[in-house]
């Protein structure tokens, strides 16, 4: 199985100027435009429209969907055509996404401060619950994103956390804030790793400052860069795709990791995860329906389908990515040690990342400036 969430989870640098969100700094919801945008009156959608009339073409991270995918929905939606393309990131989504143009894209797949930024610029359909009934699956939890409460134009996919993965056979201590990795003791010298990706890369410096990590304060990211330049020298690595395997190998001690990634049920090592006490992210990605779709009615049923338990449980089951479905949840047969047993309310205690628009360039930024050689 393929799985890119190194790729997948590049944060919003291509985000069109002046997206900016007032809510942005404390981590609140979306600004009256979003609402606007998402309330806007649409056209009335059939529940009983002829489904064999409509195709539908969906844009997804490979290995996200099952490889089957395409004939289980053209089987039972008994639609014209589903065509599926791939988008190794959220950049090149939002670039395919925004560009103009009919860029013939039903649903996308895209990670949540993304989903805000595409209703944010009015791409975005509402969504029309009735035709939705497997919504009625999701954790009440799943309702509640700080990017889009009561899923009005977004419904979500997988979601989950970041913290430290560490080897709880190795370490003389075992980890318990992010300070433990931004300055390791000197057991742990140059066997910590940090993740490149700008958000990420800034994540445990900003929890470990007391900052939001939606912050946009220009002297607050001065101050992040001060405590990731002063981490720079203690590293083994700024690394988002090996850190399992650096563990596995004992070459890293431990590392800042999501939790779907942290190896933690490897038959032969000991490999644990912790949320550091300073707290941590959520993250969420969603299913979007674009207001230039002309099968509307057959992306509706598209997503209802992913949610249907036994459909979506294979997320789950085979990249390792906690569902907020409930019902499908429930079906999945969880492994000693492994984190897919996480329950909502601990998701929720993550702050949601949003979309920080224009400002989003100052991790781009910093993560640059951080990370040259």
């Amino acid at each position: 199985m393929s799985r890119t969430r190194f790729t997948r989870r590049l944060p919003a640098a291509v985000a069109v100027a002046g997206l900016a969100l007032a809510a942005a700094a404390c981590g609140g919801e979306s600004t009256n435009s979003a609402e606007t945008a998402t309330q806007a009156t649409a056209a009335a959608l059939n529940p009983n429209a002829d489904l064999t009339k409509q195709s539908l073409a969906v844009t997804v991270w490979d290995g996200y969907t099952p490889e089957e995918l395409q004939a289980m929905v053209k089987k039972e939606l008994k639609i014209k055509e589903l065509t599926v393309t791939l988008h190794e990131t959220n950049e090149v989504a939002m670039t395919k996404l925004t560009a103009g143009g009919d860029h013939g894209i039903d649903v996308a797949f895209v990670s949540g401060q993304y989903a805000q930024a595409l209703n944010e610029q009015g791409l975005l359909e509402p969504i029309h619950p009735e035709l939705i009934p497997n919504l009625a699956n999701l954790y009440p939890e799943a309702t509640q994103l700080s990017y889009d409460k009561g899923n009005k134009y977004s419904v979500p996919y997988t979601w989950g956390t970041t913290g430290i993965c560490y080897r709880s056979d190795l370490v003389k201590k075992k980890p318990t804030s992010w300070n433990d990795l931004l300055k390791p003791p000197a057991w742990a010298d140059k066997k910590v790793t940090l993740m490149t990706t700008e958000r990420w890369l800034a994540l445990p410096a900003l929890k470990s400052l007391g900052f939001s990590v939606n912050t946009d304060k220009d002297e607050e990211i001065a101050k992040v860069k001060e405590v990731l330049l002063a981490a720079k020298p203690h590293l083994l690595a700024f690394d988002d795709t090996t850190f399992g395997d650096k563990l596995i190998s004992g070459e890293a001690l431990m590392v800042e990791a999501w939790d779907g990634w942290c190896p933690t049920t490897h038959e032969k090592q000991n490999i644990e995860f912790k949320v550091p006490k300073e707290g941590s992210d959520l993250w969420v990605d969603t299913m979007v329906i674009m207001k230039s779709s002309k099968n509307k009615e057959a992306a509706h049923a598209f997503i209802n389908y992913i949610l249907n338990p036994e459909v979506h449980r294979w997320a789950a089951e085979n990249i390792n990515y906690k569902v907020p479905n409930k019902a499908a949840m429930e079906k999945v047969k969880i492994a000693p040690g492994s984190l897919l047993g996480i329950k909502p309310a601990e998701l929720l205690n993550g702050e949601s990342i949003i979309d920080l628009g224009q400002a989003s360039t100052k991790f781009t930024r910093l993560s640059s400036e951080i990370t040259a050689s």
